[in-house]
């Protein structure tokens, strides 16, 4: 696939710090450059990039990000070439290979050996575009480094001084990029940048630019201070980095480690331990300690001569009663004893028991705003705070993930963006690849050829076939398509709804014959509405309600001493009939009877549901009668038709409502009939003055869709 000539571009620092500039044009209150600094030393000391910054500037966090990471690439960079310059191969030291440092110190390192191999075999130091732009600057530098030790007859002079003024006639012909001063390495010893007014040389990490503004000279870290060894290690310097040595050894108990470090000696599993046969040894840091076989009760602890002496949970225990009560020790226990004082919510009593203090909610191990977030105490309350990438949602009260991606559609990437806790990535859609500027993608296209029988789709590399909605790529030959039998997969049962027929290529749906129909998607089967169409055989005197796959003709009649509301007069235009309390004069019992409304209403429910948790069906909202004295107390309760236990009755506030709330606990297999008969007491000094009633009734059908 032929390629166009790319567009010049900057190298990566360079956009970086342009990008830099644009931020302190646009927020000159913030030091964006000392931000940038910050980030450079971060990489530097601690190799990591992932610490949380400490900044309150969004802005200056995102640059503290930026600079650590790049700074961070240049130093892996550098340690992948002194790997190729060093030992000639790319084995690093650590074995692991698949980390994100691994990968760049490899990247840097085998384009270090291109430009090596390069000048070795005489070709041209000006590095193939298709490799990347960081790995061509690496491919060049190491390419010209080479070509320095390389030596010129003084006889061939004449002959070089002919061949270059043929090449720039050709040049001046063929070669876009005739007027770049930095093509093979420029005057540069290892980094070149053609601004258009000048030529910029710089250094790899680990080196620094010498007075003539061409050559690199080695940093030593060990006496600028900018290394990272701990206390008690020597800093040794090598060739554009350093390495730390330990100064002195480990010590008894304590044995020294491949990384440097030291670690504890298990006496008691090596079996280098003294400790006698009636004593069980345990392993302390760099030590061990005999322990008496003979074990205490619970509540007594061992001394040293195996005796048995008592623990005072009150002090050995943090809090060991509840907010509210004092510990007392007792012989191989303790009691708790509630305490006088009442505290308020976010306070408890002190230790002594004779005054309130603060609860801190934010201390260990509890973690009101859920992990990742930061629990900020206040006296008698908390709040919470969210960190960079995320905003604190006020309705759950927890810190929620910003998507960019969806904030920022089609501009953060090429192709796809992917979102993250706290960030984002780019990635490409198959047959293509990410660039070097962690956005764009380039493709990689081998389908020109057409070596599927019917679709081919491009991937790195090489092609994989595939087929069209209805077949399936053959397992003998990996080109051929065939038929597939959507209704015999593991997963037939869900392509359609009730029924499914196999045709070549493609399948029908099909749906009961009797109280559904084939949705427009021609996979979901719809309920017909009997009541809405018509067709229901409803006398006068019923009223039609529809459920799935049929409908039920019921007749609710108001009992003695109450009366049909008027919001349900018309019954074939509701599911629920509401019957309200009208005594007859000077019907005493009438009107000491506190049931005051009795409700019909009719609930269709999907029947071999599986449960994850309990499903809402039902909400009885409650206003509570004004009464001067006392306050009404609102109980909800399932007295009749709960067969198997398959509902329960919860009570819950919203918008300053009292709720009844009827779940579904456990699935019903249909077809399935039930009353459910709901009570709603008003509980006022412990007795009942309101009572409302409603009757549900309960339809599951056979099938549910």
């Amino acid at each position: 696939m032929e390629r166009a000539p790319p567009s010049p571009r900057l190298p990566l620092p360079l956009l970086l710090l342009g990008g830099l500039s644009l931020l302190a044009a646009r927020g000159a209150d913030v030091p964006l450059e000392a931000c940038c600094a910050d980030g450079h030393r971060m990489a530097t000391q601690h190799r990591d990039c992932s610490l949380p910054y400490a900044s309150e500037s969004k802005e200056c966090r995102m640059v503290q990000e930026q600079c650590c990471h790049n700074q961070l690439e240049e130093l892996h960079c550098a340690t992948g070439i002194n790997l190729a310059n060093e030992q000639d191969g790319c084995t690093t030291p650590y074995g692991d290979n698949a980390s994100l440092e691994a990968m760049f110190v490899k990247r840097c390192c085998h384009c270090c050996l291109l430009g090596r191999a390069a000048q070795a075999q005489g070709q041209s130091c000006e590095y193939n575009l298709m490799v990347g732009y960081q790995c061509g600057l690496v491919f060049r530098a190491c390419c010209v480094k080479g070509q320095e030790t390389a030596d010129f007859a003084p006889g061939d002079v004449g002959d070089l001084q002919e061949t270059a003024k043929i090449s720039e006639v050709k040049e001046e012909q063929e070669d876009p990029y005739l007027n770049d001063r930095c093509r093979g390495g420029g005057p540069c010893k290892q980094q070149c940048r053609d601004t258009g007014e000048e030529v910029v040389c710089s250094c790899f990490v680990g080196y620094q630019l010498l007075p003539d503004g061409v050559s690199c000279e080695d940093i030593n870290e060990c006496i600028t201070g900018s290394h990272n060894c701990r206390l008690g290690e020597n800093c040794i310097n090598t060739v554009g980095s350093f390495r730390c040595q330990r100064e002195s050894s480990c010590g008894t108990g304590y044995e020294l480690t491949e990384n440097n470090d030291c670690k504890d000696i298990d006496e008691c599993e090596s079996g280098i331990h003294n400790c006698l046969p009636d004593f069980i040894c345990q392993n302390t840091l760099g030590s061990f300690r005999c322990r008496p076989k003979l074990q205490c009760k619970s509540g007594f602890i061992q001394d040293a001569l195996g005796n048995c002496i008592d623990i005072n949970e009150c002090l050995s225990i943090s809090a060991p009663c509840p907010v509210g009560q004092t510990c007392i020790n007792t012989e191989g226990s303790y009691t708790c004893q509630k305490n006088v004082p009442n505290c308020g919510r976010g306070y408890h009593l002190n230790d002594e028991g004779t005054r309130c203090v603060d609860v801190d909610e934010c201390s260990p191990p509890a973690e009101p705003c859920g992990p990742g977030h930061r629990c900020v105490n206040s006296p008698g309350s908390f709040r919470c705070e969210c960190k960079a990438g995320y905003y604190f949602d006020g309705i759950s009260r927890t810190c929620i993930d910003i998507n960019e991606c969806r904030r920022y559609p089609g501009r953060l990437c090429g192709h796809k963006c992917e979102n993250t806790p706290g960030s984002y990535f780019c990635s490409c859609t198959v047959g293509f690849r990410l660039l070097a500027d962690g956005r764009s993608c380039e493709d990689m296209n081998e389908c020109n050829s057409s070596p599927c029988s019917q679709e081919c789709a491009n991937v790195y590399g090489s092609y994989q076939c595939y087929c069209r909605r209805g077949y399936q790529l053959s397992d003998v030959d990996g080109v051929t398509c065939e038929d597939i039998d959507e209704c015999a997969l593991p997963t037939g049962g869900h392509i359609c709804s009730y029924r499914c027929i196999n045709f070549p290529g493609s399948f029908q749906c099909s749906c009961p014959s009797s109280g559904y129909r084939l949705a427009p998607n021609g996979r979901n089967c719809q309920d017909i509405d009997e009541c809405v169409t018509g067709i229901h055989n409803c006398s006068v005197n019923e009223t039609c309600f529809n459920i799935q796959g049929g409908f039920r003709c019921l007749a609710f009649e108001c009992p003695e001493n109450y009366r049909r509301s008027a919001d349900t007069l018309r019954q074939e235009k509701t599911d629920t009939v509401r019957c309200i309390k009208s005594c007859r004069p000077n019907d005493v019992t009438c009107v000491l009877d506190p049931v005051h409304t009795i409700s019909h209403t009719v609930v269709s429910l999907p029947t071999f549901r599986e449960f994850t948790r309990p499903e809402e069906i039902i909400f009885l909202r409650a206003i509570t009668p004004a009464y001067p004295a006392n306050h009404a107390d609102i109980i909800f309760d399932i007295t009749e038709g709960n067969l198997r236990d398959s509902f329960d009755i919860i009570k819950r506030y919203m918008d300053g409502m009292t709720v009844g709330v009827v779940r579904q606990v456990r699935p019903i297999v249909g077809p399935f009939h039930a009353v459910l008969k709901l009570e709603m007491n008003y509980v006022v000094g412990g007795v009942v003055s309101h009572r409302n009633v409603v009757n549900v009734h309960i339809f599951v059908s056979e099938y549910w869709f």
